[in-house]
């Protein structure tokens, strides 16, 4: 066995098969899918391999770097910035990136990933430093986009584009968290009150309202109340209007026939008697009822004649009225 081994190694053939087979596999590479490898000739670049199988010189071209184009993702860690107004934040993001150039991420810089990362750092402290605290909370949005733009910019020659940057967290001392934990509360404790005194407001406008309109509908049953109790009045007084008319027609017409009755008597010899005693048994009552409300009668001195006459008169119609 030692023998065999020792001659396969001593034999010429082996060791050239063994160079062409070393050769062939520094010649021939596999790319995978979204990554770029970049070649160099003599120590020149050369060109980048794309995905798929690729052919080089052996020993003459090398793979000086292997780049992922995918998209990544890189976190950076908290770090202190001051605002416009002097207070220290605390802040720390993420950022999306990917190589769309592997060339230039090999050749113009060292360390594509550690210099995003400080750029992010260093664009991240420019824009807190150039907004107040009230602003650093109020305006994420505008912060992640100042960054991004001054990332792109910059990155550019790297060959690298930065897709995204989010804050993560926004991290003030303790004593501006106490102030601000009171300034939360003070604020929802100013929206309670006006949520209450607009509450009130609404409830006092409803009841206002329902006032005004239980208002009006009395004063519009009055109306028809006054407008029913007018036609019922009017009706009545025309019904009695109508009852008195008609019950002077009716008296009226009673005494035409009764005058009519003692005309047509009072033209006979016996009517106008009749007619006499009745005078003078008026004027009997009359002279009686005088004197029965006063003690002292005055009289012309000739009513007692007057009186003896009618009476003698009467006496004598009685009489002729018997026979």
């Amino acid at each position: 066995m030692d023998n065999i081994l020792l001659s396969l190694l001593t034999n010429p053939l082996v060791w050239v098969t063994i160079v062409i087979l070393y050769t062939l596999k520094k010649g021939v590479y596999f790319v995978p899918q979204n990554r770029g490898y970049v070649v160099y000739t003599l120590g020149k670049y050369t060109k980048t391999l794309s995905a798929g199988l690729n052919f080089l010189i052996p020993y003459v071209q090398t793979v000086a770097a292997d780049r992922n184009l995918k998209e990544q993702s890189l976190e950076i860690i908290s770090q202190p910035a001051i605002t416009k107004d002097n207070i220290t934040l605390d802040i720390d993001g993420i950022l999306f990136m990917k190589v769309i150039d592997a060339a230039a991420a090999t050749n113009n810089i060292t360390d594509y990933k550690t210099s995003v990362v400080q750029l992010a750092m260093t664009s991240m402290r420019n824009a807190i430093g150039s907004m107040e605290l009230d602003e650093c909370f109020q305006n994420r949005d505008a912060i992640n986009a100042q960054i991004l733009g001054a990332m792109t910019e910059a990155t550019a020659p790297w060959g690298v584009m930065v897709t995204r940057y989010e804050i993560k967290d926004i991290t003030p001392p303790q004593t501006i968290r106490e102030d601000m934990e009171k300034q939360m509360t003070a604020e929802r404790e100013k929206r309670s009150v006006i949520l209450t005194a607009e509450g009130v407001k609404t409830s006092a406008i409803t009841e206002a309202e329902g006032l005004k309109q239980a208002r009006v509908l009395d004063a519009e049953a009055a109306k028809a109340e006054q407008v029913l109790a007018a036609q019922a009045t009017k009706e009545s007084q025309i019904l009695e209007a109508t009852g008195k008319a008609e019950a002077i027609r009716l008296v009226a017409e009673a005494d035409a026939s009764a005058l009519e009755v003692v005309g047509n008597v009072a033209n006979t010899e016996q009517g106008r008697a009749a007619v006499t005693l009745t005078l003078a048994q008026d004027a009997i009552k009359a002279h009686l009822a005088i004197a029965n409300e006063s003690t002292i009668v005055l009289t012309d001195g000739k009513t007692g004649d007057n009186i003896a006459n009618t009476v003698a008169q009467a006496i004598a119609v009685s009489s002729s009225l018997k026979l």
